[in-house]
Order: C-alpha cells, then sequence, then structure tokens
C-alpha cells in the first residue's frame, strides 16, 4: 500500500465489501453532486462486477482508502487487445484536493504503458471540470460527444482518448 498522509492510502487489491462501497460512493455522490439518479449505481455495478470476476491481469483497479474505509477508486479495463478503459474515477470529498485523482490517473496511465496498450479511452460528463482537468493534463482529447436523457437528467456525454506512446 502506498502512502499519501497518515490515514491515506492506496492499494490494487479487492476486499471483502469493496464493491458495495465504491457503487455506494458513485452512487451517493454523483446524486448529490449532479442529480444523477438511481439507475447510476447499476450503471458502475453491472461492469465493476464483470471486472471482478474476469481477474484479467491487464487489468486492475486503484482503491483509495481513508482511515481504512474505501473513499474512492479509478480502474483500467480492457476494451481490446491494444485499447484499454479508464473507469470509476471518484474520490469522496474528503480525499478531493490533495492530488489524489491526478496521481490515481497517472498510476493508471503508466498501467496501460506497461500492458502495452495503445491507447486509453473514457466516457465521462461534459460538466465534471475537475475531472476534464485531469485528464487533459494527461492529453486526453474529445473524440465523441452526445447529449441524450440519462440516468433521470439531459446530460451530455464525452468520449476522451488518450494515445500511448510505447
Amino acid at each position: 500500500m502506498t502512502e499519501e498522509g497518515k490515514d491515506i492510502g492506496i492499494r490494487n487489491d479487492l476486499r471483502p465489501g469493496d464493491l458495495g462501497a465504491i457503487i455506494r460512493l458513485h452512487g451517493v455522490w454523483y446524486a448529490a453532486e449532479y442529480g444523477l439518479d438511481h439507475t447510476f449505481e447499476p450503471y458502475v455495478a453491472v461492469p465493476l462486477s464483470e471486472f471482478v470476476l474476469r481477474a484479467d491481469p491487464r487489468e486492475r483497479i486503484w482503491i483509495a482508502t481513508r482511515e481504512g474505509r474505501v473513499g474512492g477508486s479509478v480502474a483500467i479495463v480492457a476494451a481490446s487487445d491494444g485499447e484499454a478503459q479508464l473507469r470509476w474515477l471518484l474520490l469522496e470529498p474528503p480525499l478531493r484536493g490533495r492530488g489524489l485523482g491526478h496521481r490515481l490517473v497517472g498510476e493508471a496511465l503508466a498501467f496501460c504503458r506497461r500492458s502495452g496498450y495503445e491507447s486509453v479511452f473514457l466516457w465521462t460528463l461534459g460538466h465534471l471540470e475537475k475531472a476534464l482537468g485531469i485528464y487533459r493534463s494527461y492529453g486526453f482529447r474529445v473524440s465523441q460527444r452526445q447529449t441524450h436523457r440519462l440516468w433521470g437528467q439531459e446530460l451530455t456525454e464525452e468520449r476522451h482518448v488518450l494515445e500511448l506512446k510505447i
């Protein structure tokens, strides 16, 4: 485990309760901060469960902890042999503003390079400025936008892509 501070750490192993905690964090914080409804949780839960059951060595999750509790995450999921997807980036408010989100994305991208991926993409919402700033700082570029009714709202999703230099 890598320590960020006395009470903050990052780990790659999944433990009992982690899956539920990650899903809950997404449901609670996206509802509170962006007004997303209950249908957002299965959007997180189904592919996260599939990720865990695959146990693919070219996929990895990073779990941010605060005082031993799950406080955030990010993961790399294989989309194809040459393309990875960055998913489930979220930190609860007490973990924000410390550079931890930037570090999680950096570790995920380093893992992609070591794993031989040629590119990484992600889907995000067009109004998540803090996350967009992190993605832009690493060179991600918008490749697609689509606006539609989703999670109880009219939202604009953006697909961002980063070509990796191997």
